[in-house]
This record gives C-alpha cells, structure tokens and sequence, in this order.
C-alpha cells in the first residue's frame, strides 16, 4: 500500500472515531444538548401546575384561578396513575402538555411545580430540554435534594414506599444525577418554601443553585406557612403572580401585600 493510500485511509479512520464519539456524547447527555435559545420574556404564554408527591389537584386549583383571574391561561396537570409511580414518567407527562400547550398557540410556557411537582419540573428541563421552552418556572416547596421521610420510608418500609417516594430519599440515584446537572444558563427560576414545613424535612431541600431562593419567612418573617398551605398562602400568590410577570426575574425586597 503506497504511503499516500495509506495516510488517506487513517485520516478516513479518524473522522469515523470522531464521530462516534460525538454520536456517542449526545447519547450520554440526554439527547440533542440545549440549544441556548430562550423564550420572550415579555410574552407570557400558558401556565403549566404540577401538582406533587399523590397526584392532587386540589392544592393547585385556587391558585390556578387566581392566575386565570389575572388574565392568564392557567392549567393544573393530571398525574399518571395515582401520582406515586415514576417520576420520569411524570415529567414525560408535562412535556406532553408543553407540546400541547405550544400547538394550540402559546409561544412558551410557564410552569409552577409544587412539592415533588418541582422535582417533576426539574427532571422536565434536565431530561426533555424544557429550558427552551420555558419562559419562567416557579417550584414550592419542592424537596428538590430529597426529604428525610421519604427516605424513612425507603429504609423502614420499603413495601409501603411507592417509586416516586424512594426516588425522594435524599441521596437516591435520581437525585443524585439532577444534583451534578446545573440549571441551564438564562433560565429564570424562583423557589420558594416555608421553615415551618412539616413535611419536606430539612425545608431548605428546596434551595437550588441558579435560581432565586425565597424562604418566606425571609421576606415576611411573621408569616406561618404549612407545607400544604404554599399554594393557597395569600403571600406567597403574591410572590408566584409576581415572578411570572414580565418584570425582572428577582429576589423580593419586601414582604409582599396577600
């Protein structure tokens, strides 16, 4: 084989093992890699609840129909099952309604995820490239680094502990993945949750790097706030209808007026 034939054939074998690496990078990423492209901050589209850990609507209507009351379009997502199974599959669930949401018209989406529901959200990004396509996301009280019963429950009753409640033990490998995934940048974020949870144990579970973090009680110290309460908590509407405006995504100053 001459020196030339030869010279063409290993530059051929290499471009192949290029390839295959990169093939083989966006396999292990997840998919197609976020683009950077970032919805229009000054067109609010449909607003997407997901309600938590059970599946239950109920928490999230009022405040659904306070956002519909300001004139936004507002729907709460019905969980799989009965909101216990896994939370892949619950995050699959508002990617479907994201995609409908975008057919019928909306340019984005905004999405409030309350308790597991953050985690749901979370998955939504890091898994099916939602920060493309949401303009804001809001989380309360989300046990976004686990929380401590679940992980009682995972260790002394496995039997009795659904998939998505060993997934919310702290440390799970579910977690663990999201904890090493950063926010993707320019994805505006705020979580917001309560000291006095009783349930998502430690409450600050809910802190998450790159996004605004807002314990209510910093903003309004006097205020008590139970974990199922977040939702319908005249203080925290406030701050939910006032980060999904079209104003600076940013930590509140003061305590704002229910």
């Amino acid at each position: 084989m001459s020196p030339r034939r030869r010279l063409l054939l290993l530059s051929a074998a290499g471009v192949v093992v290029v390839v295959l690496l990169v093939v083989l990078g966006l396999r292990l990423s997840g998919g197609d890699g976020d683009s950077g492209v970032r919805p229009d901050q000054a067109q609010p589209g449909t607003i997407l609840l997901v309600p938590g850990y059970g599946g239950s609507r109920v928490a999230l209507t009022q405040l659904a129909a306070r956002l519909q009351a300001a004139g936004r379009t507002a729907e709460v997502l019905t969980l799989p099952g009965d909101g216990t199974g896994d939370l892949v599959a619950q995050a699959d669930t508002l990617d479907q309604a994201v995609r409908s949401a975008v057919r019928d018209g909306s340019a984005s989406v905004d999405v409030v995820g309350y308790s597991a529901g953050g985690v749901v959200t979370r998955l939504w990004v890091d898994r099916f490239g939602g920060a493309e396509v949401a303009r804001r996301i809001v989380t309360l009280g989300s046990p976004l680094h686990g929380a401590r019963i679940a992980g009682l429950g995972a260790a002394l009753a496995p039997d009795a502990c659904p998939e998505a409640c060993r997934e919310l033990a702290p440390g799970s490998s579910l977690l663990k993945d999201l904890d090493e995934a950063p926010l993707p940048a320019g994805l505006p974020w705020m979580s917001i949750w309560t000291e006095n949870d009783e349930t998502v144990d430690p409450p600050d579970s809910a802190r998450l790097d790159g996004a605004v973090n807002v314990p209510i009680q910093g903003v309004c110290p006097a205020v008590r706030v139970s974990h199922g309460e977040l939702p319908t908590n005249p203080q925290v509407t406030a701050l939910v209808m006032g980060a999904l405006g079209v104003g600076p995504l940013v930590a509140p100053t003061g305590c704002p007026a229910g």
